[in-house]
């Protein structure tokens, strides 16, 4: 399944460890291990990458549980496609792809922990900062 948002052609399902592993390291994280990496990509719930022509230039992968609760993971673009529309595609085309996976009655929650300097970006497409006025702050915990 494919979808072209602006010039950018965003595909499901093609994101393998080695892809996942280039796009990762290209934002400056550490990567962890191959099999780490494709241990977590067969429990995720979809995996997306964004094309522009052959060349990918971002992905996102969601993990949760199906029916109430969805969690934004790994949302990555190159530095030289950042801020110009490949973060807005893979958005658009996720929460489509969630809507369109549930019953029309269901209400779900989509979650993430962003980076400080994407919080505009995110909010941006309704996501509120947490600690917000009704609800505890977003937290995490590595484990080693």
């Amino acid at each position: 399944m494919t979808e072209n948002k602006a010039a950018y052609t965003i595909s499901f399902e093609t994101l393998t460890p080695k892809l996942f592993e280039s796009l990762y390291r290209s934002v400056g994280w550490e990567s962890p291990c191959i099999d780490q990496i494709e241990t977590a990509l067969n429990n995720s719930y979809a995996k997306f990458v964004a094309y522009d022509g052959d060349k990918p230039v971002g992905m996102v992968r969601i993990i949760g549980d199906g029916g109430m609760s969805f969690y934004i993971k790994d949302y990555a673009v190159i530095p030289e496609y950042q801020s110009k529309g490949v973060g807005k595609a893979l958005m658009q085309f996720l929460e489509d792809y969630i809507r369109n996976s549930m019953p029309k009655n269901w209400a779900v929650s989509l979650e993430l922990i962003s980076s400080k300097e994407a919080v505009a970006f995110y909010e941006k497409f309704g996501f509120e900062q947490r600690p917000c006025y009704w609800d505890g702050p977003g937290m995490f915990k590595m484990l080693r």
